[in-house]
């Protein structure tokens, strides 16, 4: 008998490349191959199921006029990332897909920090407490590869280092709690573009320090690495620029970087005041642009 009152709601989690290095390029489906050590939020979206006769789709939030009319659709051929998450588990798990799936969208669309995946990677593991499966269910691991190259790693939801296209994932590493700003200007920025520009070089793999739980050992790291694809994130869309000027300009930053191929930009803080401080400046001056602050290192999800 279904319980009609029945409700879940998953938090799906911005994150945020801390480092990102272009390695290669493959031959066999011209895919750039990364080196990237990831970090996520307590900033980010939310998911939240129901029962329903047939799966349907609604979407909620600041952000919810900005899906085309596809990316609203429930069908299978939906555009959207949380409906095929539900549609490709449903036919691998060989459930009806009876839920109702309110997607309430306070990150901006295609902005560099895995807005997509998390949600998608969200969708999966409700699911899985909705139907009540196991998460070492065989079919899951090409199931999210299959979703999105970002997806895996969006759904552990720990800091890691990922490589290879987003498939090769190393084991969890602890960060500490550290104050973030994420600062995007609302201009859009094409991952696809950014890479099909990106004019290298690549650079090799670098090691990890062994423990990077303490702030300074942390930032030091990060301050030796980069986001190689910031410079040209920034040819593309010259705002950005002005994001982490603004940026490094603030309260005292430990580190300013670009997220992902942007246009998000995000910088730590040594407290929450000086990470507060800096948002209320900065969106006092750009009352335009979407700021949020948060941490990393303090797990939010499920």
């Amino acid at each position: 008998m279904t319980n009609e009152s029945r409700t879940l709601t998953i938090f799906a989690p911005a994150k945020l490349n801390l480092t990102l290095h272009v390695t290669g390029r493959r031959e066999e489906d011209g895919y750039h191959t990364l080196d990237s050590l990831v970090a996520f939020t307590d900033i980010g979206d939310t998911l939240t199921f129901r029962p329903a006769v047939d799966f349907a789709l609604k979407i909620e939030g600041p952000f919810a006029g900005h899906f085309s009319a596809r990316d609203r659709d429930s069908s299978p051929n939906s555009g959207n990332l949380v409906t095929r998450a539900v549609w490709r588990m449903a036919e691998a798990a060989r459930r009806n897909p009876a839920v109702e799936v309110t997607l309430t969208k306070n990150l901006p669309l295609a902005s560099g920090i895995g807005g997509g995946s998390a949600d998608a990677a969200a969708t999966v593991w409700g699911l899985l407490e909705w139907w009540r499966i196991s998460r070492q269910a065989p079919f899951l691991p090409a199931l999210l590869t299959g979703l999105g190259a970002d997806v895996p790693v969006c759904f552990e939801c720990a800091a890691r280092r990922m490589r290879g296209i987003g498939d090769v994932l190393d084991p969890s590493v602890d960060l500490p709690e550290l104050p973030v700003l994420i600062v995007n200007p609302l201009l859009p920025c094409s991952t696809a573009q950014v890479f099909s520009l990106f004019p290298g070089p690549y650079r090799d793999e670098i090691p990890l320090p062994e423990d990077l739980s303490r702030k300074e050992t942390l930032v030091d790291f990060l301050t030796q690495a980069e986001n190689q694809l910031e410079s040209t994130a920034c040819d593309i869309v010259p705002d950005v620029r002005i994001v982490l000027k603004a940026l490094e300009n603030s309260q005292t930053p430990l580190l300013c970087r670009m997220a992902g191929a942007g246009a998000s930009c995000f910088a730590l803080y040594d407290c929450p005041e000086d990470a507060l401080a800096s948002a209320e400046a900065i969106k006092k001056a750009n009352p335009r642009w979407w700021v949020r602050t948060g941490w990393i290192g303090r797990p939010q999800r499920y």
